[in-house]
């Protein structure tokens, strides 16, 4: 089973302007709402895949109920976790004339102590052995810095393999738990080890820094370009199709969700590999964060290759 957990949640919201400028009144072309905070966009192309996977969010306020009836909606398993305060809208701003997408987001509610341990010890009680937990997305004001190293250890002792996609501080303090699998990107993993990553060659040896250091996998994603799979096996480097984009927020959760619906299933690395590619670019190719359909990302996997 994937269990998905997101503390940060929001309501993404896409807006769509011609001609976006700052200080002038611009006007809506379309807009569109969808669910979101990375663990829950994982949950959310987990299903679109095919898959069974549960996503465990702190939620408050009139936006929380509005994202548990989305996804209820959609019939995707949500176990809520209610918060005090108003859980956050971001803002996409898409100008498709000038080719710019500008984020605003929202700080979201502070957290407490005492609601991160009672999601915790409840994720706990449900996870087994061989199970998949997707610890992923920034955290929420009050939560501590090493919360991810927390909830990597627990969910380890209870069995699970736990995978880690976040950034900065958190990152870092994660690493120390030993996640089974990490995805950072080459910006990130580069700023944490103090080098710039510009070469395949580079990449590939900061990955295996990291599996040295005992994280089993790191997949190390080049947005367009593809990404870099490293583990004690070996390194394989694979390039993502070619796709016209329509938006590139929510393609490195597809990404993180293909790869645990692989790992779930047993997939060997390439073909694991090849839907990762094929599910992060047919995501690039939809508006918002609604997740691709299933015989599209199919339709990709010819296109995948590799290095």
């Amino acid at each position: 089973m994937i269990y998905t957990v997101t503390l940060n949640p929001a309501l993404d919201k896409t807006i769509y302007v011609d001609g976006f400028a700052v200080d002038e009144v611009n006007r809506v072309r379309s807009l569109r709402e969808d669910p979101g905070g990375k663990g829950i966009n994982v949950t959310k192309v987990v299903d679109a895949l095919g898959g069974s996977s549960r996503a465990l969010a702190l939620l408050g306020g009139s936006v929380g109920r509005r994202i548990q009836d989305m996804l209820a909606a959609a019939s995707i398993d949500c176990w809520a976790f209610e918060v005090p305060g108003e859980t956050r809208t971001n803002t996409k701003v898409v100008d498709e004339e000038l080719h710019t997408n500008t984020d605003i987001n929202e700080p979201g509610p502070t957290v407490t102590a005492a609601d991160l341990s009672a999601m915790l010890d409840a994720l706990v009680d449900i996870v087994g052995e061989g199970d998949i937990v997707v610890l992923s997305g920034s955290l929420p004001a009050g939560a501590p810095a090493d919360t991810y190293r927390t909830w990597v250890g627990a969910c380890r002792d209870a069995g699970a393999r736990v995978f880690l996609d976040a950034s900065g501080g958190a990152f870092e303090l994660g690493l120390e738990a030993k996640p089974y699998l990490v995805k950072p990107n080459e910006v990130e993993l580069g700023a944490m080890l103090g080098r710039d990553l510009d070469t395949d060659e580079k990449v590939v040896e900061a990955a295996r820094e990291l599996v040295a250091g005992g994280i089993e996998r790191v997949v190390v994603s080049r947005g367009g370009d593809g990404a870099v799979f490293v583990d004690a096996d070996g390194a394989t480097v694979v390039c993502s199709p070619k796709v016209k984009v329509a938006s590139t927020v929510g393609c490195g959760d597809s990404v993180v969700a293909a790869l645990a619906l692989g790992c779930d299933r047993g997939m060997d690395t390439r073909d694991v590999m090849v839907l990762a590619m094929a599910t992060g670019s047919a995501n690039a190719m939809q508006s918002g964060t609604q997740p691709a359909p299933l015989d599209l990302v199919e339709s990709l996997k010819g296109d995948v290759s590799f290095a």
